[in-house]
């Protein structure tokens, strides 16, 4: 299973997300990677002998050097692609799952237990908020939910049972950032270990290990993809940490990413810092466009000055990524317009796709449904939101086409 052929993290980073974790195919020479379908591998001698002739040895005890054995451990495409992103990540080592979901879940599941304390984004992924709102309870785990963009919510929340601290940066769908290293300081004094979820930042803009995290989380599905045709996701961080995800939580709960999906994400991957760069550069254009209208009230975008942590984005983040929001006095009335007006837009779920993407995200619902929040932190939530923005994911098309969108449908509202 261990892969050797990694790039240094000496190199570039375009560098990198071309050629680490890639060879070329030894029998037929072939350039590109191939896609291995295979879900069970021939076992080599010397496994079948420490093994005492069993198939059956104990992968724990075996760690990295444990050889491909079956697709649900190991895949020679799927190891392709964790070894890519923990080399964009800077880090050691990296698993791959299903979907984001299914990493988000795997590592929640994996890292706690009965009795322990988790202290959790009072916004995040809708899918990861509601995980922690209705099913970690009934494991017996305590969730206390904060605003980590401040830290003293952050220290407030601690306790001795505090196993992991989840945050999000930027988080979804408001555009509010945490300062990694001031979370990971707190948690760590008191023995705690830090999740980030780093799916709207990606590795071009933030690299959250660096920062003193001990996993980022990605869902592969959204930048890393990058067209928005396979699903997939991740967590990465240092070896041991990862073996022992691997076997307890992709192993025994079965969340694995298709070979076919990896080989596809990977391919996403080689354009991964071009295209972030034309992400940012779109959004930064429709983020003044939208702030420069009468019709918009507010905009959220981490590249602007009037972003209320400007400052801790031009530190933490290398790139701003392709994420906005903004507000309207009457959103559910241009949504309406939207769905049947936009042009070049789709208007449409999910986000970091080579087409941009716009959905209307009203407060009521998400506080119904999915974040739940307490008076205060519906209070500081609507600060941002209001009582509903759209959330806007910038693809790669000519930023001046995508205003002209917008605009047009701004005129009818």
């Amino acid at each position: 299973m261990n892969n050797t052929t990694s790039a240094s993290n000496t190199l570039g980073v375009r560098t990198r997300a071309i050629h680490a974790g890639e060879v070329h195919d030894p029998t037929t020479a072939a350039s590109a990677p191939n896609i291995v379908m295979a879900s069970t591998f021939v076992l080599p001698p010397s496994f079948v002998q420490a093994n005492d002739g069993s198939g059956f040895g104990n992968p724990e005890t075996l760690g990295e050097d444990l050889p491909n054995l079956y697709t649900r451990w190991s895949n020679p495409t799927v190891r392709q692609l964790e070894v890519k992103l923990a080399s964009l990540e800077e880090a050691r080592d990296a698993v791959a799952f299903g979907s984001g979901m299914a990493a988000s879940t795997a590592l929640l599941l994996h890292k706690l237990r009965a009795g322990d304390h988790i202290v959790m984004s009072d916004v995040a992924y809708v899918g990861v908020a509601e995980f922690a709102h209705e099913t970690l309870p009934k494991f017996g785990i305590d969730v206390s939910f904060v605003d980590t963009s401040d830290l003293a919510d952050v220290a407030a929340a601690l306790r001795p049972s505090t196993k992991l601290v989840w945050t999000e940066t930027p988080v979804n769908p408001i555009l509010r950032l945490t300062d990694i290293a001031g979370v990971a300081k707190l948690a760590h004094e008191v023995g705690a270990e830090v999740a980030v979820d780093s799916t709207w930042a990606s590795p071009i803009a933030t690299r959250p290990i660096a920062w003193g995290a001990d996993y980022v989380i990605h869902s592969l599905t959204k930048y890393l993809c990058g067209h928005g045709d396979a699903m997939g996701g991740a967590v990465i961080g240092n070896t041991a940490a990862m073996n022992a995800l691997r076997l307890d939580a992709r192993v025994h709960l079965g969340g694995v990413l298709a070979p076919f999906n990896a080989w596809l994400i990977n391919r996403g991957i080689d354009t991964l810092p071009i295209r972030m760069a034309a992400h940012a550069d779109g959004a930064l254009a429709v983020a003044q466009f939208l702030e420069a209208h009468s019709k918009v009230t507010k905009v959220l975008y981490p590249g602007l000055s009037s972003h209320p942590q400007y400052t801790l984005a031009q530190t933490q983040m290398d790139n701003t990524s392709g994420m906005l929001a903004f507000r309207v006095e009457r959103g559910p009335a241009l949504a309406m317009i939207m769905s049947e007006q936009l042009r070049i837009f789709h208007y449409a779920v999910s986000l970091g796709h080579q087409r941009s993407l716009i959905v209307y995200v009203a407060t009521a619902d998400v506080q119904t449904g999915s974040f739940r929040l307490s008076d205060e932190h519906l209070t500081r939530y609507r600060a941002y939101a209001g009582d509903g923005l759209f959330r806007v994911s910038i693809g790669l098309e000519d930023a001046v086409d995508l205003c002209r969108d917008l605009g047009a449908c701004l005129d009818l509202l």
